[in-house]
């Protein structure tokens, strides 16, 4: 027997337990109540107008702190033979240090913006990694210990609210622009935005796109992080449960659950630090460029 016909087998041996079960206990009804986005609606803890405390504020807290006290413990006990852990976290330094930073800017830039850039990667990748962790974030539907009720478990991600990769994104917006001005001048980095030899009428054109092009960049930088850590946490909700109880079919979880699974293990392996890491490269090439004489 091939593989295919195999797979193929199994299959169908899936679906027939999906639809057997489904036969056998059938569906308590569609759920109209449900709504799958109130997981990421922000409802105040602490009312403080703009500035209230919600669970995207404690997942931030939760991610410095997770990026200051790791640096902080692993660089008190830096040792001349090195153990595994300390192996591990020389491999990520040099990987942020040469690959993200020294690869795309040059050596005077990059041990100035190092600190920036690895910082960035690291509170990026915390907060997307604890995104992934199942904590007790969810007011709306409490559960009842001993009379007391306590916040569900739930996945959330700060990264998943757009005004948090947003900040992030005009923090690195200004500061390209910043230091670009400091390094070349005012003029001589808004000339920069023009190609080497492209002079006459088709300067004009050129300057426009590159200004519009930067003005892009806000939107590019913060949707790519944001989008694809709502769409990882919507489908893993979605196929741990959301879409049976949407559907009323309770017995769709056979297919689902095991997808869900699939898009976690996706997304915790791959997907979290994919995009801290383009999140940062792309910071270190907008610094790298901002420093060079032409884009």
């Amino acid at each position: 027997m091939s593989t295919r016909i195999k797979v193929l087998l199994a299959g169908l041996a899936f679906l027939g337990v999906a639809v057997a079960l489904f036969g056998i206990f059938g569906s308590e009804g569609r759920n109209d109540e449900f709504e799958p986005t109130a997981e990421f609606r922000l409802e105040p803890w602490i009312d403080l107008g703009i500035f209230s405390i919600n669970k995207a504020v404690m997942y931030l807290f939760i991610a410095a702190g997770l990026t200051v006290g790791t640096m902080l413990y692993i660089a008190n006990r830096m040792q001349a033979k090195p153990n595994r852990v300390q192996t591990a976290v020389e491999t990520v330094f040099l990987f942020m240090r040469d690959t993200i930073t020294r690869g795309n800017m040059d050596d005077r830039t990059a041990r100035t913006w190092f600190p920036f850039v690895g910082t960035l990667f690291l509170f990026i990748w915390f907060s997307n990694m604890i995104g992934y962790l199942p904590l007790p974030t969810n007011t709306e539907h409490p559960i009842d210990v001993f009379g007391i009720d306590v916040p569900a478990f739930s996945l959330y991600a700060a990264t998943a609210n757009i005004s948090v990769p947003l900040v992030l994104t005009l923090v690195v917006w200004f500061s390209y622009h910043v230091v670009g001005i400091r390094r070349q001048g005012v003029v001589k980095y808004f000339k920069s935005w023009v190609p080497a030899g492209v002079q006459g009428f088709a300067a004009g054109p050129i300057f426009v796109i590159e200004v519009i092009s930067h003005f892009v960049r806000i939107i590019s930088l913060s949707v790519r992080l944001f989008a694809n850590i709502l769409a990882g946490h919507l489908l893993i909700l979605f196929m741990g449960g959301g879409l049976a109880v949407i559907l009323g079919l309770a017995s769709i979880g056979w297919i689902t659950l095991p997808a869900a699974f699939a898009f976690f293990v996706f997304e915790v392996g791959l997907v979290a630090s994919l995009q801290a890491f383009i999140f940062a490269t792309l910071t270190a090439i907008y610094l790298g460029g901002a420093v060079a004489e032409h884009h």
